[in-house]
């Protein structure tokens, strides 16, 4: 009998002290310098490959920015409105209207003293937008979001099995990075799988477990 679990696991939400920081210090000073007012700086681009932690960044400053109680809004490949934080994740898929709506929401929130943050996975230059809309995008700051090493992705691993409540065994989790999938996010996500079995099952996560989760999700 398949014993059912309640949903007793912790939400595991990002936010700039749970981001692993790795090369990207200046980038997290600078965030954090903005969100605090502290900075005169209104616009971030921010790029990298898929997995870095460019969604996690947007998502923590706009969560950040709510907790502070200012208006602030994440979203993926569609343009939000105007608001004291707004963050539009996968700039590359937007078509032409939506591009339309960005570059009039980035004069909005320069005229208004709003955050704009905009993520893509190439430098502004490179971008196959309106030329108008990669120029101003290239106007603000502009930084490279660097992919963690496995130490790294180690540290965050550990990191997040604790914000679940549980310890990860080292072999674990150098088994899950050796014959897991590189990108970070398929990481966790076969951790938050492993977690649930562990619950399930009521044992401890070991390497033949995790061998048994990954069978199932990759």
């Amino acid at each position: 009998m398949t014993q059912l679990l309640l949903n007793i696991a912790p939400e595991w939400v990002p936010t700039l002290e749970n981001f692993v920081v790795g090369r990207n210090v200046e980038l997290l000073s600078a965030l954090r310098h903005a969100l605090a007012g502290s900075s005169s700086e209104r616009c971030f681009y921010l790029w990298g490959e898929t997995g870095c932690g460019k969604s996690h960044l947007l998502q923590a400053a706009v969560g950040q920015a709510r907790v502070a109680g200012q208006s602030a809004i994440c979203l993926c490949r569609a343009v939000p409105q105007a608001a004291q934080v707004v963050a539009v994740d996968d700039v590359e898929s937007l078509g032409e209207a939506a591009q339309v709506e960005l570059f009039a929401l980035y004069n909005q929130q320069r005229e208004n003293g709003g955050i704009l943050l905009v993520s893509g996975t190439q430098a502004p230059a490179h971008l196959q937008l309106r030329d108008d809309l990669r120029t101003r995008l290239g106007w603000g700051l502009v930084y490279q979001v660097h992919a963690l090493n496995d130490t790294e992705k180690a540290r965050a691993l550990a990191q997040h099995a604790q914000a679940r409540g549980f310890s990860l065994p080292q072999e674990v989790s150098h088994y899950l990075l050796r014959h897991g999938r590189r990108d970070l996010p398929s990481l966790l996500a076969v951790l938050d799988a492993l977690d649930e079995q562990c619950l399930r099952l009521k044992r401890s996560p070991t390497v033949p477990l995790l061998k048994e989760v990954m069978e199932k999700t990759l």
